[in-house]
């Protein structure tokens, strides 16, 4: 057994402050999400920048599940390979968390149970502690027991760390102030481990150290982030159909409506949410209650979209104004429906038959989030199309460290170009699909105003002046206008981040949404071993025309993505005049959220092997 003694637990020279990671491995359906929440929170609480990442299986429970806590005093969020201290809960998936210690690390387990076979490593240090052992002698009843390991075992880490004591009681108390009797028996959980960690081992060479680095910021999950940007966008309909990872969005959107859209006087709720029977049906009544002049939007996945696309080719040709979030995961089909991808770039691009072109958005973090869901309301409308915010699973159900939140409250809404019972009285006969400014978009009438404003909503063929039509050039004199609507919208909408690194290079990283924390982390990491890149990271499409000019400037484009297929890749050959010879796909789509060291041994390796 490679089981340390006290005065051996701290075998390292090397003491980290404030930059490591933690790894949990357990079951799920155990409730250890509290406690490594709990965990998490505290570390922010001490000022220390955080981020955590919950990998758990789509299963009910009994499956193995990890949830890892990134700590960098420097503010990095991206998910590293390292692993510097493991707490290993679940028996079935030891072996497994022993491997992913890194070397010099520590790996601590539940000792109360004899094994047949210890696994132990020679480069680590393992530390055993009888979690069940003193939590079955406090707590009689048997959930109980299992949900207090958990707490025993943040108690056992916080010895071993230095965290502070005094914000986990703070959090404690914050988290059960509606049930004040879970107060007690929390905090001796959390001392069980405390005390048995301070009885016989000493501290790890792992250390938190209190900073001010996280004053002006908020943990936020992407979803909850998105659905308050609905409710400031001014959002009053939503529907959709419940598939994971996107369902806690709407959960989201309600409760921020039941706290900011009822009416103080007469108790009404401002908002109406409906489940539908499926996301056909979720479609159809967004833009419905779009078409009716109502700010409306679904949250749906990969296959929901799939669902969706006739409805959303309906909207794209009648002009209806709606917004679409897909929360990626991992396909196709069912595929691993709790793991995170970027598989649906392609799907929203040209969602639905026949020729259709889509304005998506691409948040980075729940900050982007919530601004992205915001805008999507206005481009919607002003541009009179289906708007896709496409996040992902790792963005849209785990809490990042990010700004706080902040809004213009003289900001009104962008309605487009809508005719009101005033403007159609001065208008000798409206026509619904005629371009009157040459800018591609026509006008609308919300349904009520006034007799003028009346037109039939059609998704068959239809001319300018919304008539009925099989005449081929009527067809194509809509369909090409459609287009170069969208061509136009390119550049009002939201710019990509471009970073340069201040020295003459020819080589630039180009990439997407939530790959966006691993790609910083990973320029900043190969500059300091002389590979200098800029990079630029795409935020919306059709692409602005800044990122064809960024990719003309150098003879290798990396194109970071979390999929099998290059699919951001191919939307750029598809769409602008980039050689893609210059375009080197760098893939990750293993469904864990993108790995710094991952993307900079790839890329490392490909210059290594042309120099």
């Amino acid at each position: 057994m490679n089981v340390q003694a006290k005065a051996d637990a701290s075998n390292s020279t090397e003491v980290k402050v404030n930059d490591f990671v933690i790894k949990i491995g357990n079951v799920n359906g155990t409730g250890s999400a509290s406690a490594n929440g709990l965990l998490m929170k505290s570390i922010f609480r001490m000022g220390i920048p955080v981020t955590g990442k919950n990998l758990f299986p789509s299963n009910i429970q009994g499956l193995p599940t990890w949830y890892e806590i990134r700590v960098s005093r420097d503010g990095w969020t991206a998910r590293r390979s390292d692993v510097d201290l493991m707490v290993a809960m679940n028996l079935e998936s030891y072996e497994q968390d022993l491997k992913s210690v890194s070397p010099g690390g520590t790996l601590l387990y539940d000792s109360t149970w004899p094994r047949p076979k210890f696994y132990g490593r020679e480069d680590i240090t393992v530390i055993g502690v009888p979690l069940a052992r003193m939590t079955n002698s406090e707590f009689s009843n048997a959930r109980t027991r299992v949900l207090m390991k958990n707490m025993a075992y943040v108690g056992a880490i916080a010895a071993l760390t230095g965290l502070d004591m005094a914000a986990i009681r703070g959090l404690v108390e914050e988290t059960f102030k509606a049930k004040p009797k879970l107060i007690a028996p929390n905090m001796k959980a959390l001392m069980l481990g405390f005390d048995y960690i301070r009885e016989h081992y000493d501290p790890l060479p792992l250390r938190f150290e209190p900073m001010d680095e996280t004053k002006d910021c908020i943990l936020i999950e992407g979803n909850d982030a998105a659905a308050l940007g609905c409710v400031y966008a001014g959002a009053t309909f939503g529907a959709w159909y419940p598939i994971t990872p996107s369902t806690s969005l709407m959960d989201g959107f309600k409760a921020h409506c039941q706290k900011l859209r009822v009416d103080e006087e007469t108790g009404k709720n401002n908002y109406c949410i409906i489940q539908a029977e499926d996301e056909l049906s979720a479609a159809g009544m967004v833009i419905g209650a779009s078409w009716n002049g109502a700010r409306a939007f679904t949250p749906t996945s990969g296959p929901g979209i799939s669902l969706m696309s006739e409805f959303i080719g309906f909207a794209y040709y009648a002009e209806v104004p709606s917004v679409f979030f897909d929360i990626q995961r991992v396909g196709p089909s069912t595929g691993m429906p709790t793991r995170t991808q970027q598989g649906d770039i392609l799907l929203a691009a040209y969602a639905s038959h026949g020729d259709t072109k889509h304005i998506v958005l691409f948040p980075a973090d729940p900050k982007e989030c919530f601004e992205l869901s915001a805008d999507a309301f206005d481009i919607a409308e002003r541009f009179q199309t289906p708007v896709f915010v496409l996040s992902d699973l790792d963005i849209g159900m785990n809490e990042w460290m990010v700004p706080r939140f902040e809004w213009e409250d003289r900001r009104q809404p962008d309605r487009g170009k809508i005719l009101n019972a005033e403007d159609l009285e001065k208008v000798e006969k409206f026509h619904r699909y005629l371009d009157v400014d040459g800018d591609g978009i026509p006008y609308r009438t919300i349904p009520g105003e006034h007799p003028k404003g009346a037109y039939f909503t059609r998704g068959s063929g239809h001319n300018k002046f919304g008539g009925y039509t099989e005449d081929s050039g009527a067809y194509q004199e809509v369909l090409d206008r459609i287009l170069q609507k969208w061509k136009n919208a390119a550049d009002h909408l939201p710019p990509p981040v471009i970073n340069k690194c201040g020295k003459e290079t020819s080589r630039a990283i180009l990439t997407v949404g939530g790959c966006a924390a691993a790609i910083a982390e990973a320029v900043h990491q190969m500059a300091e071993n002389g590979l200098d890149f800029d990079y630029l990271r795409v935020k919306a499409f059709p692409f602005h025309s800044q990122v064809e000019a960024f990719m003309e400037a150098y003879d290798q484009v990396f194109v970071v993505e979390q999929n099998r297929d290059g699919q951001l890749r191919q939307l750029l050959i598809n769409e602008t005049d980039a050689p893609k010879e210059k375009l080197i796909p760098i893939l990750d789509y293993s469904g864990m959220p993108t790995d710094v060291d991952r993307v900079v041994n790839m890329i490392t390796e490909h210059c290594q092997a042309e120099s």
